[in-house]
């Protein structure tokens, strides 16, 4: 049987991670969660400093505004979870599962992404995130994406009015067009700040 310690309790690999957590949201300094299952937890606002989380499933958790400051979480499944306004300063997302997950306002600042997964794509630097727009926009090192959309920076600077029609009708050709230089030149900038 695997242990883990939570906030001083020993608990069993058995037993719900979910409740206690939710239980102790706001004491989860330094917590042992490895392959916990905290998939769908509310820890909005949780105070995970240091938290080892490798491998763990937060699959549609709410992590908004929690406090990740150097939280490994390594290889864990993110996918759907609101990350929010989330600090993620110094964290260890390295081959984590970031699909879906929602990142605005999230400071990633020193974070390793390093083999993190964003649906298809690998990430190899922190994204520069755009908020205030019709769309979130989160421009990597090789793609962008805007909204549900995520390409290539190529396929982006390729596209057609009649393609950006059909992303999301006139608002994504309005939006396109007014943004698309800007957006692209800072894509330049993300691919030549990883050179």
């Amino acid at each position: 049987m695997i242990l883990k310690r939570l906030n001083g309790y020993v608990i069993g690999e058995g037993e719900s991670f979910k409740e206690i957590a939710e239980k102790n949201k706001y004491n989860l300094r330094g917590a042992d969660l490895r392959g916990a299952n905290l998939g769908g937890a509310n820890l909005r606002g949780a105070d995970l400093w240091g938290a080892y989380l490798r491998g763990a499933n937060l699959g549609r958790a709410n992590l908004g505004r929690a406090n990740l400051v150097g939280a490994n979480l390594g290889g864990a499944n993110l996918i759907g979870a609101d990350l929010s306004v989330a600090n993620l300063k110094g964290a260890n997302l390295g081959r984590a599962n970031l699909g879906r997950a929602n990142l605005r306002d999230a400071d990633l600042r020193g974070a390793d992404l390093s083999c993190a997964k964003r649906g298809k794509w690998v990430l190899k630097s922190t994204p520069l995130i755009i908020t205030g727009l019709l769309w979130d926009v989160l421009i990597f090192s090789e793609h962008m994406e805007i909204g549900c959309e995520h390409h290539s920076f190529n396929n982006w600077s390729r596209f057609t009015d009649k393609q950006i029609l059909e992303m999301d009708g006139r608002n994504a050709l309005e939006f396109w067009n007014n943004n698309k230089h800007q957006l692209l030149m800072y894509c330049e900038m993300q691919a030549e700040a990883r050179q």
